[in-house]
């Protein structure tokens, strides 16, 4: 499924948007988990920030 996302991205009009990846620890167990999210590159800062946010 990866390999889908990452050729669509690169042709066409793919170009202009970028995968997201943030990781966050859990308060309680301590175990990381990773969030993964395709936003325009116009909006990649605002994608991390919610992200630290929640």
């Amino acid at each position: 499924m990866a390999k889908k996302v990452v050729a669509t991205l690169k042709t066409g009009k793919g170009k202009e948007y970028s995968k997201v990846i943030t990781m966050t620890k859990s308060p309680k167990s301590g175990a990381y988990s990773f969030k993964e999210v395709i936003v325009h590159n116009d909006h990649v800062k605002d994608a991390i920030t919610t992200s630290q946010e929640a």
